[in-house]
């Protein structure tokens, strides 16, 4: 991977993350803003359950952005577009579409079949 390849994945990263991060402010701002006390225990009770799906989405967010740091640290380090599994480099198409990806498409591909053949039914 060349010099202007990196700068374009860590330009595409750090775009991402703000894009996370601002919306991750708007939707604290709105539950900030949402404190309408609902006297029908319906309309209540959805509207905590809508709480609920947006903090845990805000949740997978926060852990999308852990790993978006960690894609940042190995474009630092020279590490990154290498599989941590074989060492061979991750195409291009890959990381352009997952740019937080750790493995090839291979080395990931194994990875899931062992998850399916070890996981608890």
């Amino acid at each position: 991977m060349n010099d202007r390849q990196r700068e374009y994945f860590r330009r595409k990263l750090i775009a991402w993350k703000d894009e996370i991060i601002r919306d991750a402010e708007l939707t604290l701002t709105a539950m900030q803003s949402d404190t309408d006390a609902h006297p029908d225990l319906v309309d209540r009770a959805s509207s905590e359950g809508d709480r609920a799906i947006e903090l845990r989405a805000r949740d997978r967010q926060r852990k999308l952005i852990a790993k978006i740091d960690a894609a940042l640290a190995r474009i630092e380090d020279g590490s990154y577009g290498y599989c941590e599994e074989t060492g061979e480099p991750i195409t291009l198409a890959r990381l352009d579409a997952r740019p937080i990806a750790t493995l090839s498409i291979e080395a990931q591909e194994r990875h899931e079949r062992r998850e399916r053949i070890y996981r608890d039914d």
